[in-house]
């Protein structure tokens, strides 16, 4: 069952109970707007939306022991990359933007690049030229549309968590100058108010593992990219795993001055590395 049949199938329970709209609405604590379009398969209800209107309903526990499965199930959706790219990739970070416009908490976790929002425009053209099927037009465009997303960092109303280990400040996916200056961005971006970078350390004892990166924007859904596509979440019980994981990681991450320490010393030795060679 996908999201737009499950609003369907929502529908006919609906109507099968006997109760109006107006009163599953004000029972599930949503506006009859919002029940419509999620009856008429508009807009995607998270696993949290569907519970209350199978609550509101009045269904028996079987009924809505199936009809939760069917919404969790339904609250994870995998788009290819290649899609994406299809539709634009600058179009793709224009909804991010939006969609970064109207969090007041974003925790991003990152083992393998440096986040887009701390990204240099060196470092992420850098990283966008390296796929030979972009063009130089596709490249520039992308590339200004994620600068602008930079401007939350300077939003004073918004909480920017970042969590980064430590390869990724020396993997030298870019020319060493492009990555010393990407470290100095780092250090600069982490005074900001708003801003709370941690990088996990190499050394010591670690109780987990970085499997990929992903993106929590407020409690509502966490962006997960993998190799193939970026897969949505949006089920509370799901999204919980991925905020232990990042507290688990902040927790043995080092922040402050001692994380600027961190990453002016490997910046430091990609200098002199570059100097010798």
């Amino acid at each position: 069952m996908n999201r737009s049949e499950l609003g369907i199938a929502l529908r006919v329970l609906r109507n099968a109970s006997g109760k109006e709209a107006k009163a599953v609405a004000r029972g599930a604590v949503m506006s009859p707007s919002k029940l419509s379009r999620i009856e008429t398969g508009k807009i995607s209800p998270s696993a949290d939306d569907v519970n209350r209107i199978l609550t509101a309903i009045g269904v028996s526990d079987d009924v809505k022991a199936e009809y939760m499965d069917a919404a969790r199930a339904a609250a994870t959706e995998a788009t290819a990359w290649r899609l994406i790219q299809r539709a634009g990739l600058h179009k793709a970070q224009q909804r991010l933007r939006d969609a970064e416009a109207q969090l007041s908490l974003l925790r991003v976790f990152q083992p393998a690049l440096v986040p887009g929002l701390l990204q240099t425009p060196e470092y992420m053209r850098a990283i966008l030229s390296r796929y030979d099927d972009l063009s130089e037009e596709t490249v520039r465009r992308t590339a200004s549309t994620r600068i602008d997303r930079q401007e939350a960092l300077y939003d004073d109303s918004k909480t920017l968590q970042f969590i980064i280990t430590e390869p990724v400040l020396r993997w030298l996916i870019v020319p060493a100058r492009v990555m010393a200056g990407q470290l100095d961005r780092l250090i600069s971006v982490s005074r900001l108010p708003s801003v709370d970078i941690r990088v996990v350390p190499l050394a010591g004892r670690k109780y987990d593992i970085p499997n990929h990166a992903f993106v929590i924007q407020d409690d509502r859904a966490v962006a997960v990219e993998t190799v193939h596509a970026e897969v949505v979440v949006t089920d509370p019980r799901d999204i919980s795993l991925y905020v232990a994981k990042f507290e688990g990681f902040s927790n043995s991450a080092v922040a402050g001055d001692a994380m600027r320490d961190l990453i002016s010393d490997i910046r430091d030795g990609l200098l002199r590395e570059q100097e010798t060679n």
